[in-house]
C-alpha cells in the first residue's frame, strides 16, 4: 500500500502551516524562529501581519524578505495573511483612505406607526438619515439657518439618501398585511411623505442606503458584494506580493490565507434575517438584481419584508434576498481572489467565521458556508477559545463569550460541514484546513491539543494552521498558547512527538475518496425561508451511532445523479439523503428531489414534509408524490438512527451503544484506511466492531502513528464483514487499514491479544528534582516523597512550570519476558528511562510503555519526566476557561507483566 510504504520510510508530505506573527523583530530572531519550526517537524509558515506596525511598507518586506530566504534554504512554503487587520477586507486601509465609495453599504429600515383615516396626511420621514447615536443629523451635513432666521435646519448628507418609503397595514402588534403594501416614493418631497392615510393602522416603512451603523470592528472594510472594491485588496496586498516575489510563486511563495471574512452588519452570530432586527448588507444596484427574479413584484414595494412579521411573504423574499448576495459574495469575494491566485500559480485559503451558527447569516458570517468558500482551493474552519472542549457537546456552555458556545454545533456540525466541502468540490482535492488551538491559553498542552487534532482528523480534517509561533519577547498576551514561546515553553521539546503524528496521519488520510453512507442536507435555504431545524441535531444522531456522513448543500444535491440507488457527487456515493426540519424548501431541490426518489434514492425527512417552496412558487404535486413515495421516509430525530440501521444505511457496527466512538473511512486505489477515536474525556471503550471485508484481502493491520510501526491485527471473518476487538483508552484513537502486501511492511508484532496477569506497583521513596524550560537538562533537587500526588498545591509548587523528575530504585520477584510500564494520571508530558534505556514519551493517555528486555532482578532505576504547561506560572486571562490540572504524577505507577 502506497501511502503506508510513505510514511514508514518517512516520506510523508507536510500538512502543517502555523501563524508566524510579526511585529517587526530583528533578523536574527526571525531567522532562529524559522529554524525552530523547520526543526519541530513543520515544513511551512503562515506569515501573519496583523501585530506588523507597517504592512506592504519597506518593514514589512525587509522582514518577509528575511523569512523567505529561510524558507528557500529550508525547503519551506510560506503562505501570507492577506490583510493587514484581522479580519480580511481592510485592504490595507486603502479603501477607507482611497476609495471610501466601495466600503460596506447597508440598507436601513426606519418605522413608524399611525393610525388613519387622514386626508392629505404629511408625514415627516427625512429623520430616517438620522446616524445611530446621533441626537441630530450633525455629521456629513450642513447646518443652514431657516426662512425665519431662528431654527437651524439639517441640509441631508449626500452619502446616505432615501431609496423607497412603503406603507403596510398592521394586522397585530408587530405584523402586517403584505397584500396591503404601498409604494410612497413618489409622494416624497424635501424629506415628508404626502398621501391619504385610509382607515385602520398603518406602518410606514422608510428605507435608506447607508455606509454606517455596521460592525465597529470592519467599520470602512470593504463591500464583499462588489467586484471592484475586492480589486483593491488584490492591487493592495496580492499584486504588490507578486510584484516582489513573482519567481517564488508556486514553489516557496504557497499561496494567501483569508481570515473570518465577512458581511459585518452586526456584531456576533445571531443575525438570522428576520430573527434579529438588524441594518442589512447592499449595494445600489441590488434592488434591479432582485427584479430579475422576482419580474412580477415592485422590489421597493417588498423590501419592507425583508424586517416586517408577513407571513410566508416575508419568508419568501428574505429568501430571495439572502440567495442572490450570498451568491453575490461567492462571485465578486471569495471566486475573484481564487481565480487571481489560480492564474498566478499559487493556492487560496483560509474561513469565514462558523461560530455558533453564523455560518448560514449575516452578521459574523457569510451568510452560506458552501457559497462563501467555494472558490478557495481548500475547504477551511477554524477552533479556537475554548469552541471544542472533551465532553463539552451538549447545548451551550459559558466561556470566553458572553453567549457561550453552542457545544452541539462544534462537536457535531463544524469539522463535518468543513471536510464536506473539501470532499464535494473537486478544485479541494479532498483538503480541509483548521486552525487549531488558538486562545486557548497557557493551559492549553500537548494532551488537550492532541485531543483536538484527532477530534479533526477523525472527521476528515488532513491540513491544520497551529495558532501560533510569536517571536515578541515573552510573555506575549496576545492569544496564547504560543508554541516554543522565546524557549520558555517546556513542552515544546516534545511538539514533534505531535507534528510528526499529525503529518503521518494526515498522509494516510489524503488523495483518496470518503467513504460513508448517508448525506445530510445543508440547512442554510431552509433557515432563510422559515422554521427550521440545525443541520447539526441529524448530524449528532448519526455520530453517536457511527453512521458516517456528509453535510451537503442544496444546489449540490438538485445538480447530482441518482445511479444504483445512491447518490453521486465528485467520486463519493450515498446511500441515503437525511433532510432536517424545513418549513420551506427551494422549488428546483423539491422537484429533483422527487426525481431522485424515482432514481431509487432513500430520502428521510426529518420531523415532517416542507409546506411549501422557499419561492413561493408553487410545488403542492412534488409535496404530495414525496409524501406517498416508498422511497420516503418521515422519521422523527430520536428514531433516526434506528430507522437507518434497520433500512440498512450504515457501514460499520459496535457490539453495543458507544456514543463517544468516532470513525472515519478512507479509500486508496490499493487499500483502505478507518481511523478509530475514543472521544470520551474520562472513560475507556472496549467493544467488537465489525467492518467490510476489503475485496480479495483479509487480513487487517494496525498502523501506530506515534511510533510510526505497523502490526498485525487479529481479525474474525463471516462473510463480506471481518471483526475485531478494539479497547482504546481516554484520548487514544487507533488507524486500521486493509490492503494487498502490507504483511511485507510488519515492523513490529502484535500486541493486541497480550494478557498481562501480574501487577507489580513500583513503591518506595522517590527523588524529585526540578527544571524550568530555560535550565532544562540542569535539574536542582526538590526533596523526596513516597506518595505520588500533586506538586501544585500551595504549600508545594503552584506556580511551578516545567519538568518534574522522579527517580526511584526497585527490584522484581521475577524477570517477565514482556512487560509494560503504566503511570496513572501524569500531567501531561512523561518521558521515561528504564535502566538507561529510554521507552518512550507520551504527550497523552494512554501512558503505557513497553518495558520488555529493560529489566533485572535487583536494582532497577526508573526515571520519569513529567513536563507541564505554562498556566502555572502564567496564570492568563485565557487559561481561567480552562480546569487547572495537577504538575507531577497524581496516581501510581506499576508494571504489568
Amino acid at each position: 500500500m502506497r501511502k503506508i510504504n510513505e510514511v514508514l520510510e518517512n516520506r510523508e508530505d507536510n500538512y502543517i502551516l502555523p501563524f508566524f506573527w510579526q511585529h517587526g523583530e530583528e533578523e536574527h530572531v526571525l531567522r532562529e524562529h524559522m529554524q525552530v519550526i523547520d526543526e519541530s517537524g513543520i515544513k511551512a509558515v503562515c506569515v501573519e501581519s496583523r501585530p506588523h506596525p507597517d504592512f506592504v511598507g519597506p518593514r514589512w518586506w525587509a522582514d518577509l524578505d528575511i523569512i523567505m530566504d529561510e524558507a528557500r534554504n529550508r525547503n519551506m512554503k510560506v503562505w501570507i495573511l492577506d490583510d493587514a487587520h484581522f479580519p480580511t477586507g481592510y485592504a490595507a486601509g486603502r479603501i477607507k483612505a482611497d476609495y471610501p465609495q466601495y466600503q460596506k453599504q447597508f440598507l436601513k429600515v426606519h418605522q413608524q406607526d399611525f393610525v388613519g383615516p387622514q386626508l392629505q396626511a404629511g408625514i415627516t420621514v427625512k429623520w430616517a438619515l438620522q446616524r445611530p447615536g446621533q441626537r441630530g443629523i450633525s455629521v456629513g451635513v450642513e447646518q443652514v439657518k431657516s426662512d425665519q432666521g431662528s431654527e437651524p435646519k439639517e441640509a441631508f448628507s449626500a452619502k446616505d439618501r432615501i431609496v423607497g418609503v412603503v406603507a403596510a397595514c398592521k394586522t397585530g402588534p408587530d405584523e402586517i398585511d403584505p397584500d396591503s403594501l404601498v409604494d410612497l416614493t413618489a409622494q416624497l418631497h424635501e424629506g415628508t411623505v404626502y398621501w391619504d392615510l385610509p382607515e385602520g393602522r398603518w406602518r410606514i416603512f422608510t428605507l435608506v442606503l447607508t455606509y454606517d451603523g455596521g460592525e465597529k470592528a470592519t467599520e470602512g472594510y470593504l463591500n464583499p458584494i462588489v467586484p471592484e472594491a475586492t480589486q483593491v485588496l488584490i492591487d493592495t496586498v496580492y499584486e504588490a506580493h507578486y510584484d516582489r516575489y513573482k519567481a517564488d510563486f508556486g514553489s516557496t511563495l504557497a499561496g494567501f490565507f483569508s481570515d473570518e471574512p465577512r458581511f459585518g452588519n452586526v456584531k456576533g452570530p445571531l443575525a438570522s434575517i428576520g430573527r434579529m432586527d438588524m441594518i442589512l448588507p447592499w449595494r445600489e444596484d441590488l434592488p434591479d438584481m432582485l427584479k430579475q427574479h422576482m419580474p412580477d413584484e415592485d422590489v421597493i414595494r417588498s423590501l419592507p419584508l425583508l424586517w416586517a412579521n408577513a407571513g410566508e411573504k416575508g419568508h419568501e423574499m428574505r429568501y430571495r434576498y439572502m440567495d442572490l448576495i450570498t451568491r453575490l459574495y461567492a462571485e465578486h469575494f471569495t471566486d475573484r481572489l481564487g481565480d487571481w491566485c489560480r492564474s498566478h500559480h499559487v493556492e487560496y485559503i483560509g474561513h469565514v467565521i462558523e461560530d455558533n451558527n453564523a455560518h448560514a447569516r449575516l452578521g459574523y458570517g457569510a451568510g452560506h458556508f458552501y457559497r462563501s468558500l467555494w472558490g478557495q482551493d481548500m475547504s477551511g474552519i477554524d477552533v479556537v477559545l475554548h469552541q471544542i472542549l472533551p465532553g463539552m457537546d451538549d447545548g451551550y456552555y459559558k466561556s470566553f463569550t458572553s453567549t457561550g458556545w453552542d457545544g452541539e454545533f462544534f462537536h457535531y456540525g463544524m469539522a463535518k460541514m468543513g471536510t464536506s466541502l473539501g470532499h464535494l468540490d473537486p478544485k479541494k482535492q479532498g483538503r480541509t484546513m483548521c486552525e487549531v488551538y488558538g486562545a486557548y491559553g497557557f493551559g492549553e498542552g500537548l494532551k488537550l491539543m492532541k485531543w483536538i487534532t484527532d477530534h479533526m482528523l477523525v472527521r476528515g480534517v488532513n491540513h491544520f494552521v497551529p495558532h501560533a509561533f510569536s517571536p515578541k519577547k515573552y510573555p506575549d498576551p496576545d492569544c496564547p498558547p504560543h508554541l516554543y514561546a522565546n524557549g520558555y515553553d517546556p513542552q515544546y521539546r516534545y511538539l514533534p512527538k505531535l507534528t510528526h503524528y499529525m503529518n503521518r496521519v494526515s498522509h494516510l488520510l489524503s488523495d483518496g475518496m470518503h467513504v460513508a453512507p448517508a448525506a445530510i442536507l445543508y440547512h442554510a435555504e431552509a433557515e432563510w425561508s422559515g422554521e427550521y431545524m440545525l443541520f447539526q441535531k441529524p448530524a449528532r444522531e448519526l455520530t453517536q451511532h457511527q453512521i458516517d456522513f456528509d453535510i451537503i448543500p442544496a444546489e449540490l444535491v438538485a445538480s447530482s445523479q441518482v445511479e444504483g440507488g445512491k447518490l453521486h457527487m465528485n467520486g463519493e456515493h450515498f446511500s441515503a439523503l437525511i433532510i432536517p426540519y424545513a418549513e420551506a424548501l427551494p422549488k428546483h431541490l423539491i422537484a429533483q428531489l422527487h426525481a431522485h426518489v424515482e432514481a431509487g434514492l432513500q430520502v428521510y425527512f426529518v420531523d415532517g414534509l416542507p409546506d411549501r417552496s422557499s419561492e413561493g412558487e408553487a410545488c403542492e404535486t412534488e409535496l404530495s408524490v414525496l409524501g406517498q413515495h416508498e422511497r420516503v421516509r418521515i422519521v422523527s430525530i430520536d428514531e433516526l438512527a434506528a430507522r437507518l440501521w434497520s433500512d440498512g444505511v450504515y457501514e460499520i457496527s459496535v457490539s453495543e451503544h458507544q456514543p463517544y466512538l468516532r470513525y472515519y473511512h478512507y479509500r486508496h486505489d490499493d487499500g483502505d484506511v478507518y481511523m478509530f477515536f475514543n472521544e470520551d474525556p474520562a472513560k475507556a471503550i472496549d467493544t467488537t466492531i465489525e467492518i467490510p471485508v476489503l475485496d480479495g484481502v483479509s487480513e487487517a493491520f494496525i498502523y501506530d502513528a506515534f511510533a510510526n510501526a505497523l502490526s498485525p491485527l487479529q481479525v474474525s471473518i463471516d462473510g463480506n464483514k471481518q471483526s475485531f476487538t478494539l479497547r482504546l483508552e481516554k484520548y487514544e484513537s487507533v488507524m486500521i487499514v486493509q490492503g494487498a502486501g502490507l504483511a511485507d511492511q510488519i515492523t513490529k508484532a502484535s500486541n493486541t491479544d497480550r494478557s498481562y496477569p501480574k501487577v507489580q506497583e513500583i513503591t518506595g521513596e522517590w527523588k524529585l528534582s526540578l527544571a524550568t524550560a530555560m535550565q532544562y537538562p540542569e535539574f536542582s533537587a526538590f526533596g523526596t516523597c513516597t506518595e505520588l500526588a500533586s506538586l501544585a498545591v500551595p504549600e508545594m509548587l503552584p506556580d511551578f512550570s516545567g519538568t518534574v523528575k522522579y527517580e526511584i530504585e526497585f527490584d522484581m520477584d521475577e524477570v517477565p519476558e514482556a512487560a509494560r510500564l503504566v503511570i496513572n494520571e501524569p500531567y501531561e508530558v512523561a518521558q521515561v528511562w528504564l535502566n538507561g534505556h529510554e521507552i518512550g514519551t507520551r504527550i497523552c493517555p494512554p501512558y503505557a510503555y513497553d518495558a520488555s528486555g529493560c529489566l533485572q532482578p535487583k536494582g532497577n532505576r526508573l526515571v520519569i519526566e513529567v513536563t507541564n504547561t505554562l498556566v502555572k506560572e502564567q496564570q492568563d486571562f485565557l487559561s481561567q476557561y480552562l480546569i487547572q490540572e495537577p504538575t507531577g504524577i497524581v496516581g501510581s505507577v506499576y508494571l504489568q507483566y
